[in-house]
């Protein structure tokens, strides 16, 4: 059989693509199925990370009465003798007598017998150096528990750990969380067209995913170092199964670009087969992306580690991710499946007919609307630069001026919660 003739019986004998939201769900129910490993991190280390566990307490929050204002803890009926002082981060001896009252500092534990905080700016002197004036009614001091009470669930398991996150732990007494590991991944760049610098010329073309997918990559969460990215790989079956073969030994996740189809230089499939892979997702109705897939290898030992195959157009690379990559690392990481923003269309976007339709578009978040943005080639870059997402026009349908459609968020930052 010619190379041509194998390539058309491929295509012939390969799956009906998957529906746009089907495929999600199902690449997020596999990663969540093989979540990574609940490790320790010192609040230092955690940001970027995915609680493994509930976020409690250990005491009350506060943990003791706390001053909220600059001035005055009293006792009884004023004029009062002062008869000392209490600073934040010391304790104090009860107030046991009326009449009497210790400065008091923001933040510092008020004393047991205190019956009132006057703030230090509606206080006065007396000539005999007793304190004077009018406490308000309502109290200046925050109870123990006000905010959250021992033992309490502050966060539940698989919220991302961000600064505020960090912060709140710290509040809480915590030193270390207990976190999903980071996914760790790798690039594999196909394509012996590609330059790997300089302007593109001589009919070769410049490698724009090398340098931005692992990029992405970072900010859905993964890990990505500079030797994890190779490429491009030799157009041949040998090196394809070579490259991905060393890349799995060390990654939970190998995203390929180009390669996708049943040409006769498209060798990712018979490297999956050849490596024992089986399909989650091979094909997925969606426009730009076509062609895509996800794949997963289960090792003797349990472990389970998947490839992406991204197509070689660049935008299009972009649509596996943000189909495909970005729901399999929410489940490894043990985040849920977040629901998309809803936006509303300022202009016509036009339907692919079966398939969903990903139109990059610039959000005016005060306004709540979806514009398109124009250079939206699979091949081109220049709309994605300014875009903040895709909307989402689902098959048979087009999208009129003033409807409503979801929108996958471009993240624009590392860990960043949307995707």
């Amino acid at each position: 059989m010619s190379t041509e003739t194998a390539a058309a019986a491929a295509q012939l004998a390969a799956p009906p693509p998957a529906g746009w939201e089907e495929a999600r769900s199902r690449v997020y129910a596999v990663g969540l199925a093989a979540a990574l490993p609940a490790v320790n991190r010192p609040l230092a280390d955690a940001d970027g990370h995915t609680l493994a566990e509930p976020l409690t307490t250990r005491t009350d929050l506060p943990a003791f009465p706390t001053s909220s204002v600059d001035g005055w803890a009293v006792r009884g009926d004023g004029p009062w003798e002062v008869v000392g002082r209490v600073l934040a981060g010391n304790t104090s001896s009860p107030l046991t007598a009326d009449g009497t009252t210790v400065e008091i500092a923001t933040g510092a534990m008020v004393p047991e017998g205190t019956s009132a905080i006057l703030r230090v700016e509606e206080s006065d002197r007396t000539a005999d150096g007793r304190v004077s004036g009018t406490p308000r009614p309502t109290p200046e001091w925050r109870q123990p528990g006000e905010e959250a009470d021992a033992g309490e669930e502050l966060l539940p398991a698989g919220t991302p750990v961000d600064p505020a996150l960090i912060g709140l732990a710290a509040s809480c007494g915590h030193d270390t969380l207990r976190v999903r590991r980071q996914p760790r991944a790798a690039l594999l760049v196909f394509g012996d067209e590609l330059l790997t610098a300089g302007p593109p010329a001589a009919g070769r073309v410049r490698d724009a995913l090398g340098p931005a997918v692992p990029a992405w990559l970072r900010r859905y969460g993964c890990q990505v170092r500079p030797t994890d990215v190779v490429g491009p790989v030799a157009d041949t079956l040998p090196a394809h199964v070579a490259a991905v073969r060393a890349a799995l030994a060390n990654a939970d996740l190998v995203c390929t670009t180009g390669g996708t189809m049943h040409g006769p230089v498209d060798h990712l499939h018979p490297t999956l087969e050849a490596l024992g892979a089986d399909y989650v997702v091979n094909t997925v109705a969606v426009r730009p992306g076509f062609p895509m897939l996800l794949a997963r290898l289960v090792d003797a030992d349990g472990r389970v580690r998947f490839v992406a195959g991204l197509p070689g157009n660049p935008q299009s690379a972009i649509v596996a991710l943000v189909s495909l990559v970005a729901p399999l690392l929410a489940g490894l990481q043990g985040r849920p499946m977040p629901a998309l923003p809803q936006a509303t269309l300022a202009e016509p976007v036009p339907g692919r007919g079966d398939y969903t339709h990903l139109a990059l578009v610039r959000l005016d978040r005060a306004a709540g609307t979806a514009h398109p943005v124009r250079h939206v080639g699979s091949a081109m870059l220049r709309g994605l630069a300014g875009a903040d997402g895709f909307a989402v026009i689902r098959p048979g349908t087009s999208g009129e001026v003033g409807a409503r459609v979801p929108v996958v968020p471009l993240p624009l930052t590392p860990g960043e919660r949307t995707w």
